[in-house]
This record gives C-alpha cells, structure tokens and sequence, in this order.
C-alpha cells in the first residue's frame, strides 16, 4: 500500500504543473482614469461599471480582478499609465473618462480591447471606423458631447435672448475641446451672437475666465463638460453666481449645487452598460462586433431659486422641456 501510495503521489506531482497550466487564469480588467482616486472605490463610476459587469455574472475578487490607474488630472500621465496597464497584460481596458483616457488607451495598443466612455465624436476622433462596425479592438459609448454644446447655447439664448455675446468654457487639454468650439460657434452663429472662448485648465485659470467675462460684459456661459471642469463644480457654480452670469451646465450635479441649467445625458446609464460590454468581451465577444452605443434620451434639469437670484423669468418653452424642476 504503501508503495502504491507514494507512486500516486509521484504521478500527481508530475501532472499538477500541466493542470494548473490548464486552468484559465482569473481576468484582469484594467481601469484608466483622469481624475484622482476616490475615497473608495465604490464611489463614482466604478460602482457602476461593476453593476454592469455583475449582470454577466462577474464579480470582483470572486471571478474578475481590477487594476486601476489614476492620472489625478494631469494628462501627460495617461500615456504612461495605458502602457502600465498594457505591460500587465489586463484582458480588457477601460477608458472611464472620455477621449483623453481613449486616446491615450487606443495608443498604447492595437491588441488588447478597450471599452470607452464619453467620447463625443468617436469616428471623427478616428477611434472607430463607425457606430454600427467599430472594426479593430475599441468600441464603447459616445455621450454627443460635441453636439450637445450646440443645444446648450441654444438653451442660453432662450434665456438671454436680448444676449449679444455669450461665452464657451473649455478646458484646452481635452482632446474634444476643438470639436465643442466648432459646434458653439456654429450655434452662436445660426442665432446670430458672438461667442467668447475662455480656457481654462486650472483652479486660477476658472478664476481668471469669470474675471474676463466681466470685462467682455457676457449675457451668459456655456459650461463644457470636461472632466476637470466637472471636478471643479463648486468653484465653477460660486463663481457663476457672484458674478450673476447664467449659466448652462453639461449634468445636473451642478443645478443641485445651486447652477441655473443643466442639459445631458444619463452618465451612470452609460457606466453600467460599459460593464456590461467588459463582460461580454471577457466571454469571447470582439469589440469590432460590439456597436459603440449613443444615448437617446436626455435631461433637462432647471434651478428656479437660482433664475430669480439672477433676476430671470424662465420661459415656459423650457420649462415644459423640463425633466425636473428645482424649487
């Protein structure tokens, strides 16, 4: 017995290499972000993309583990960061936050996929070849940044209507920041006001573009949607209010803070459904067959209390567009 014993051990550790060489490794989702890292990492979008990825029944530390690379607003890093992840093999990346992180995701490889997030102008971008057929290894989910902007101005008119010269936000540094000027100017032409383009890309350069707004005596602000801008929110909706300038944001998070507008789209919709792609891809789907998705439905959030600090009447127009309505 005991000879029998021992020749079944000697067996099972001959083929214990082999069979673990068999079993699949758990996957490795890579997580490229702009901003710094949260206190949590159950705050913010993350929570959201694992609700997506838990529908195809993939939970973190069970069957599915993360890295995650934070860039804490600073571009230059995100090039650095995409090739971390790449060198440790992740299985799928994640862009979380728009184009920058896109670009920097889809230069760092052509082999591993990427699922993007909030990329205004996928194809003009040069990321996909078209919604409906990415082609190659990125797809994801477009939020119309671009073509938003031109809506937002609009809205502005409708609230400042005897306005001569509105202004854009915008961060420079973003890589949609071209795309989001061309559309404003091609609104505020089409109503026939001037555009003033602030940039800003700091805490002092926010301070420095409201300063300015004075000087050029702005009716009102187009707020880009950036991701350091949307970091800044508090600064932002202050300064808009002690400078008594109406303001049109890109998410409703800066109307609960006291902003006039909001016009946009359903992030969080967009962060579970980016889970749910991770997981598709982690069974076997290619991201050339996957079709980078649009929202269809939008939010249009008013702050009345804020209008009438400002001296405003909302026009019904808008009002009956409202998704809701702060009283």
């Amino acid at each position: 017995m005991r000879r029998r014993e021992l020749l079944m051990a000697g067996v099972g550790m001959i083929l214990a290499p082999a069979l673990r060489a068999q079993q699949k490794a758990m996957p490795v989702v890579g997580c490229l972000n702009l901003s710094p890292p949260p206190p949590s990492l159950a705050d913010l979008s993350h929570d959201l993309v694992h609700e997506g990825l838990s529908e195809t029944g993939y939970v973190e530390g069970k069957n599915v583990s993360f890295e995650y690379r934070w860039a804490e607003f600073h571009y230059d890093r995100l090039p650095a960061l995409a090739a971390e992840l790449v060198s440790r093999k992740v299985d799928v990346i994640v862009a979380l936050s728009g184009t920058p992180t896109a670009l920097a995701a889809k230069n760092a490889t052509s082999t591993i996929p990427i699922v993007f997030i909030n990329v205004g102008d996928p194809v003009g971008m040069g990321f996909i070849a078209s919604l409906a057929k990415p082609g190659g290894n990125i797809t994801g989910f477009s939020n119309i940044s671009t073509e938003l902007t031109a809506k937002q101005l609009e809205l502005l008119s409708e609230l400042v209507p005897q306005g001569r010269l509105l202004a854009l936000l915008v961060n420079p540094n973003n890589a949609n920041a071209e795309g989001v000027i061309r559309y404003a100017q091609e609104a505020a032409h089409a109503r026939n006001v001037q555009l003033a383009v602030q940039n800003a890309s700091t805490e002092s350069e926010i301070d420095a573009a409201f300063a300015s707004l004075d000087q050029l005596q702005a009716s009102g602000l187009v707020v880009d949607g950036d991701g350091f801008i949307s970091s800044r929110l508090q600064q932002v909706v202050t300064l808009a209010g002690g400078h008594a300038i109406p303001a049109v944001y890109a998410s409703s998070p800066f109307v609960a803070a006291g902003g006039l507008i909001s016009y946009g789209i359903d992030d969080a919709a967009l962060f579970r459904q980016a889970g749910v792609y991770v997981g598709k891809i982690l069974k076997g789907a290619k991201p050339a067959e996957l079709p980078v998705q649009q929202p269809t439905t939008f939010e249009l959030v008013v702050n009345l209390d804020t209008a009438k600090a400002l001296g405003l009447t909302v026009p019904p127009s808008i009002l009956a567009r409202a998704d809701e309505v702060i009283e």
